[in-house]
């Protein structure tokens, strides 16, 4: 049945200014996703739920951090081991490769694959504290793993910068570092025990006591083929030597040999071979890592040196001292920190050339360890020629402003690379004493090929990163980028003897170079390692190991102009891990990549209709356009913006006349409102909870289908009670006025008791604080239920309204407005001054919307608390983060409690307004991972209240959870009774 208000995707077009053609455009051949043979066989394998097939899903996985790009012939996301295995055995029968897919967050290639490409990050997951170990699946990124490590006070060493989307088990499988890594710390040095799944199937539990004889009995060539490396190379103490010496630094470029001389059993050696091998040898489906403890005292300060010289003389001393981390940044760095960083000196702007900094932390198990540390480093930089005085700062807030220039400077190179062309960040590894001169070395070399000198790294590990953005699709430049790869590679293996990849993996990029860097023996030994453990050559081809010379020079990815909101996205997904949807359909960095495939596609393709077709549902009626993509962007690219102006594509002429309507008469719209759930409570009443909620499901599903099913909220799951009336109050004496929220006016509290207008208006006036609410508040909104749908003219209406009456009952901006959603609050400040002419801007900008979290900080001083609850989960909804208030929430939940705290993976809920209503797919997604920190917070005690900010947001939480949430303002009044 065609539903009467059918959003048109195709109506968004496709993005313009692209009319020549790609190179990397998926083929027309994949408009109808996976060839139906391969489908077929992998679901009846699998299951068709772990089957993705689509073309918009070939595309969405196509992508990653890196450069290159190959297009899968299908996606598919196994369950546990027993579905590796199966799938494993289907490659070896059929002849067909797979490559592992986790976080996304690789860079050179060693993630992408034109096969079977293998999501491990959506069912491998799992963590266990085990003493000063931890038990971790591979699809856990390591920002959660380092938040479950941290109620036991440990952390897991590896730091990469990608900390937030990256995997375990990519940082397994590439030996991520990061800043504080020390080489003796790494994931080789870390992992315990394993879960191994080989190509050929064969599981390998290195826990297990009788390990090694299982193993043999069940691949006796492989032990003998790992025994007789390992005999070989012990017996060569020239090569023996070398890989010694290789490994001393950071290197992830090839195979990790030196398994075969820190373990003397074939399991052991196969544990430590996995590591750094990219996936190539076989899949980690779990591991056992050491961690280390939890520093609780922190500090940094700037080093500003006169030379790159002795900036680097003092790394090693500074180290020993007992630094944490030592960063090196020279000077061009340091200049275009200036105005693109809130910490940047505007000093540095006069910077000589050769000036360096280092940037220095020093952390502490506590403060008397930290101060000895701290007066230890003063000692080693008592004869330094200081440029600037030294300044540890302790303030978290000037902590994060210094480590965001260091790790600012990827995304700002994103944000100002030339439209079309790539941003590559290469990673190269030096001796540590001789970092000084080969940054000076590497320097010299860009600046002769003409790219930015910005060199920055772990100096204390020799570890050195840099930028390049070349455009692909120009001959000459792809030509020139080839040109600077060789003499990269002889600066780094034949001055230096370093290592090519420091910590970013081979990947495509490096894999040509690996003989050069290793010698033949060492090569050779290294793909013997590969075919004992691959022979059918299943996993990840041309990933580290690769017979093409020219397989780096390949591939690459292009970037077509889409959008402005979104042009800027280096597609690293950072992104991935607060979306919403990111459980059910796409993520932001997925919604940008569907869209640079739309540029690429011709019009009329076939291709290009599929994916239209796809995009209406999965990425624009699925985004909750909560705008908390925009906060973990590095370049703060809100996707959801993007959505929310398709939305206003897609919406009909009839649509928009009828939702301007309704705004005209939002009165009449909130009586209805709480007619309706009024009506709702009483059949619930009558029937039962149960029972009432699948009638009026069934009643609403009906409505959906006819009207649309993203106009039509979802009663399924049971729908609040109606909103009381208002309180009565005066306006003398008032010292704020109370702007009580459509959704509060119209949705009431879950469980008995007073409302949350009569809730607010008690606490101020106990404060000393009175509040008024106006008599005609009401058919007054913020406009974000039109903007949220793209309803322009309706929002438009909404906004203006909304300054006229606030105007009035502010007294021209003499008394501050109290908004008790935060929701709401936000979408005023947001979006009300767009729609403004400039006078109306000027009256707007006198006005005071304040939140009622904000507000409620400010009563704290007045109020006493007498009956404080006790244990309190807190849900910082995105529109508090948005508005920098998670702070004051926490702080007013803590004031009237013995212990409030927000559980782990506690993002948006999803709610969006009543997006989570409409969709309660979202809902289910976008609370996952909060529903799991709860469930790990009651291991702890019982939670005795449940309380958020926005009336929406606390009905989908309750909904998913089972719990009675409510507006922090009930806990404040429950405290100071």
């Amino acid at each position: 049945m065609k539903q009467l208000f059918t959003l048109d995707t195709s109506k968004i077009g496709k993005p313009a200014g692209n009319e020549r053609e790609f190179p990397d455009r998926v083929p027309e051949e994949l408009a109808a996703g996976t060839p139906e043979q391969l489908k077929s066989a992998l679901i009846e394998l699998l299951g068709e739920e772990q089957v993705h097939s689509r073309a918009l899903d070939l595309v969405r996985y196509a992508s990653d951090a890196g450069h290159y790009r190959l297009i899968p012939q299908v996606v598919v996301s196994p369950r546990d081991i027993k579905d590796m295995q199966q799938l494993l055995a289907y490659c070896r029968d059929h002849g067909r490769h797979l490559t592992f897919r986790s976080g996304g967050s690789s860079l050179n290639g060693q993630a992408q694959g034109d096969d079977i490409l293998v999501d491990v990050r959506s069912n491998f997951r799992g963590i266990e504290v085990l003493g000063e170990n931890v038990y971790v699946r591979p699809g856990e990124t390591l920002t959660a793993l380092n938040a479950v490590l941290a109620r036991s006070g440990r952390r897991f060493a590896p730091d990469p910068a990608s900390a937030v989307v990256a995997t375990i088990g990519g940082i397994l499988s590439n030996n991520s570092g990061g800043m504080r890594c020390t080489v003796d710390q790494d994931s080789y040095h870390s992992i315990r025990e394993a879960t191994i799944v080989l190509p050929s199937g064969t599981v390998v539990d290195t826990r297990a006591a009788n390990a090694d004889e299982a193993l043999a009995t069940a691949e006796p060539e492989l032990v003998a083929g790992l025994m007789d490396i390992r005999a070989r190379l012990l017996a060569d103490d020239a090569l023996v030597a070398r890989l010694r010496r290789k490994f001393s630094i950071r290197n992830t470029n090839g195979i990790r040999l030196d398994a075969f001389l820190d373990a003397d059993t074939p399991v052991g050696i196969l544990l430590k071979l996995m590591v750094g091998a990219e996936g190539t040898l076989g899949f980690i489906a779990d591991a056992e890592l050491a961690t280390l403890p939890l520093p609780t005292a922190k500090t940094v300060t700037w080093v500003m040196l006169p030379t790159l010289a002795s900036a680097a003389e003092y790394v090693p001393k500074l180290m020993a001292a007992g630094a944490a981390a030592c960063e090196i940044l020279v000077s061009p760095v340091l200049r275009e920190s200036v105005g693109n960083f809130k910490g940047a000196d505007p000093q540095w702007q006069e910077l000589d050339d050769d000036a360096s900094a280092l940037l220095l932390e020093i952390a502490g198990l506590d403060e008397a360890d930290l101060q000895a540390k701290i007066d230890a480093a003063r000692a080693v930089l008592a004869d330094a020629p200081l440029t600037e005085p030294l300044d540890f700062m302790r303030d978290q807030r000037d902590i994060d402003l210094a480590w965001q220039i260091r790790g600012g400077l990827y995304p700002l190179f994103g944000k100002q690379r030339r439209e079309g062309t790539a941003l590559i960040t290469e990673d190269v590894c030096f001796p540590p004493a001789e970092v000084g001169e080969a940054a000076k070395d590497l320097m010299a070399l860009l600046r002769e090929h003409g790219y930015p000198e910005m060199v920055m790294g772990h100096a204390a590990f020799g570890n050195l990163h840099f930028f390049m953005t070349p455009a692909f699709d120009d001959a000459e430049e792809v030509a020139s980028y080839e040109t600077f790869m060789d003499a990269l590679v002889e600066l780094v293996l034949d001055r230096y003897d370093g290592s090519l990849k420091a910590e970013h993996g081979t990947g495509f990029a490096m894999a040509p170079y690996l003989e050069r860097e290793w010698g033949t023996t060492l090569f050779g030994l290294m793909w013997e390692v590969k075919e004992l453990l691959d022979p059918h050559g299943i996993l990840a081809p041309n990933v580290k190991l690769t017979r093409d010379q020219d397989v780096h020079m390949k591939n690459f990815k292009s970037f077509p102009r889409v959008e402005e909101e979104v042009t800027h996205c280096v597609e690293c997904g950072f992104c991935e891990p607060v979306c919403p949807s990111r459980n059910a359909t796409v993520t932001p960095r997925q919604r940008i990549v569907l869209r640079r495939e739309m540029a690429r596609q011709p019009v009329g393709s076939a291709l290009l209709k599929a994916l239209y077709d796809d995009y209406g549902y999965d990425a624009i009626d699925m985004c909750a356009a909560d705008g908390t993509c925009a906060i973990s962007c590095p370049i703060s690219i809100d996707t959801g913006a993007l959505m929310k102006n398709f939305r206003v594509a897609q919406q009909s002429d009839g649509a928009n006349q009828i939702a301007l309507k309704l705004a005209k008469n939002w009165a009449a719209v909130e009586k209805a409102a709480r007619g309706g759930l009024s009506a709702a409570g009483a059949v619930e009443k009558v029937l039962g909870p149960t029972l009432g909620s699948t009638v009026l499901g069934a009643l609403t599903g009906v409505v959906r289908s006819v009207v649309s099913d993203d106009l039509m909220p979802s009663a399924k799951d049971g729908l609040p009670p109606a909103a009381s009336s208002l309180p009565a109050t005066s306006r003398v004496g008032a010292a704020a006025i109370y702007f009580p929220a459509c959704i509060n006016r119209m949705f009431g509290r879950s469980g008995d008791g007073p409302s949350l207008p009569e809730t607010l208006v008690a606490v101020s006036a106990r404060a000393g604080k009175p509040l008024h609410i106006p008599g005609d508040v009401a058919g007054t909104c913020c406009g974000t239920p039109f903007s949220s749908k793209g309803f322009r003219d309706a929002k438009h209406y909404m906004s203006v309204k909304l300054l006229e009456d606030l105007w009035v009952w502010s007294e021209s901006g003499s008394l501050p407005i109290v908004v008790d959603a935060a929701s709401c609050t936000h979408g005023m400040l947001e979006n009300v001054p767009g729609e403004l002419t400039a006078e109306q801007l000027s009256r707007w900008e006198k006005i005071h919307v304040m939140d009622a979290v904000e507000w409620a900080a400010t009563l704290l001083p007045t109020l006493a608390t007498s009956h404080p609850v006790g244990r309190v989960a807190v849900h910082p909804n995105c529109s508090l983060q948005h508005m920098d208030l998670v702070g004051q929430l926490m702080e007013v939940a803590s004031f009237a409690s013995d212990d409030a705290f927000i559980p782990l993976g506690a993002t948006c809920c999803g709610t969006a307004g009543d997006r989570g209503l409409l969709h309660p797919e979202l809902l289910e997604s976008a609370t996952e991972d909060e529903r799991t920190g709860l469930a790990l917070a009651l291991e702890d005690g019982p939670i005795d209240a449940f309380v958020s900010a926005n009336r929406t947001c606390e009905m989908g939480m309750e909904q998913k959870t089972g719990y009675d949430y409510e507006h922090v303002i009930y806990l404040l009044d429950q405290a100071t009774r």
